[in-house]
């Protein structure tokens, strides 16, 4: 898979991933875990590939590989 994700939106979901990681650490309800969900956007944002943007056709990535 070609890497789809420009470095401003690779930067955004790794902030918004951590921050949804802190919150089993910042709350004390049984929602907390649902933080974990933060493991995608930090897994897509350093690897530079989205699936779900490959199934939408979209690429934000500036930079067209040659193949």
């Amino acid at each position: 898979m070609k890497v789809n994700v420009g470095n401003l939106d690779r930067l955004i979901r790794i902030v918004i991933g951590l921050a949804l990681v802190s919150l089993p650490f910042w709350l004390d309800s049984p929602w907390r875990w649902l933080g974990l969900i933060g493991v995608m956007p930090i897994i897509t944002g350093l690897s530079g590939r989205c699936p779900g943007y490959r199934l939408m056709g979209l690429d934000t990535c500036p930079l067209e590989r040659r193949e």
